[in-house]
């Protein structure tokens, strides 16, 4: 046990390092940011796996995907160019609250009827939020930072819970980090208006 406590401690360690890396990245709108968040993301699924938080490893799964599909978005988005950082229209709000609705419903069942988890409730409502934060950040929608700031808020105690303090310290920052990521991506947005006016 003590083995296995150690390895995970130095796995959350490195885990976090790439997590960093991966979300100061995402701030400054630089799309290597994803490359950085997969070895961040496949260390994760071995961690979460053997402290039985089930639904997070689904969560790295849909973040595993998302991350390859928002790598080839952000560089050449629909028109084979490089796609913008833009506000979610009415379509895409009503997007993002079906995805957490029908995530945390899926998942919670999954959870109590599969699995031994013993915090399906918490473990089902972190990543439904998560789900839609980081479709919304694929999509380099700056709502993004509100849907995954939810999902860090509520983690956060969950993280505690499980005795696993490197990650709940990760995610700590990673809320300080989504606050101020949504302010600079707000700043890109009316950086990039003003000079669509200019040349108008």
């Amino acid at each position: 046990m003590e083995w296995i406590y150690s390895s995970l401690t130095s796995w959350q360690v490195i885990g976090t390092a790439f997590g960093i890396t991966q979300v100061l990245l995402a701030r400054k709108n630089n799309v290597n940011n994803y490359l950085f968040g997969l070895v961040s993301i496949i260390i994760g699924i071995w961690v979460r796996f053997r402290t039985k938080l089930y639904g997070d490893i689904l969560l790295d799964l849909y973040y595993l995907v998302m991350s390859i599909y928002g790598y080839f978005y952000w560089k050449f988005g629909k028109n084979k160019k490089q796609a913008p950082i833009a506000y979610s229209n009415k379509k895409e709000h009503i997007k993002a609250i079906s995805i957490v609705m029908i995530s945390f419903i899926l998942i919670l069942i999954w959870l109590k009827n599969f699995t031994n988890s013993d915090v399906p409730y918490w473990d089902a409502t972190t990543s439904a939020f998560a789900f839609a934060g980081m479709w919304l950040m694929a999509k380099r929608k700056i709502e993004n930072w509100v849907y995954l700031n939810i999902s860090n808020f509520i983690s956060l105690p969950l993280l505690i819970y499980k005795e696993l303090y490197i990650y709940a310290g990760l995610t700590a920052f990673l809320f300080i980090v989504a606050i101020s990521g949504y302010i600079k991506w707000r700043k890109i947005i009316k950086n990039e208006e003003r000079i669509v006016d200019a040349t108008n």
